[in-house]
């Protein structure tokens, strides 16, 4: 795909289908709509690589499938992971895992980084960034909080993760 519009309007043309393609995976419709759009952003990505690159994905809608099965595995086996390490008695053989003071600090700049990045943000893309990934709200309900539609809601939330990914990359 040569632009980031085309690969956008290829996305959008498929997002239905692909949501309906990663709910019986993943077993949940809103946890399909996470997949497809974390899908959406590695897609967007690489295409902006390939064309860098010059070359080009030879099967997008493929690519953005394939994509979206994988994520949704993943999402599976980190469910599975998380289930058997509730168990209590997992827990005492678990080694105590605490960050580094670097890594402290590399995080909490990280995390002021997106805060200033959300607060520069129009207020209703924050907003609608805030309630779907901050608050667990599904694109549908976040539509009918701030009364948009939902192609809308699910635009704002893909600009502010995107202008957010690209504040951090500017602190690196």
């Amino acid at each position: 795909m040569k632009n980031s519009a085309s690969r956008l309007a290829l996305y959008l043309a498929h997002r239905g289908s692909l949501v309906d393609f990663a709910s019986p995976i993943v077993g949940c419709r809103a946890q399909a709509e996470d997949v497809v759009q974390e899908a959406y952003l590695r897609f967007s990505a690489a295409g902006e690589r390939a064309c860098e690159a010059n070359r080009a994905i030879i099967h997008p809608v493929g690519y953005l499938y394939r994509t979206v099965r994988n994520l949704a595995l993943n999402c599976v086996r980190r469910r599975a992971l998380e289930k058997t390490s509730s168990d209590p008695d997992a827990l005492v053989t678990l080694a105590a895992v605490m960050a580094t003071p670097e890594q402290n600090v590399i995080y909490r700049e990280e995390l002021q980084a997106v805060a200033q990045a959300l607060a520069r943000l129009p207020e209703r893309t924050r907003r609608a960034f805030e309630l779907h990934r901050l608050g667990g709200h599904t694109l549908q309900q976040v539509a009918v909080i701030l009364g948009i539609s939902v192609g809308l809601t699910h635009q704002l939330v893909r600009d502010a993760l995107t202008h957010c990914a690209e504040c951090l990359d500017d602190e690196d």
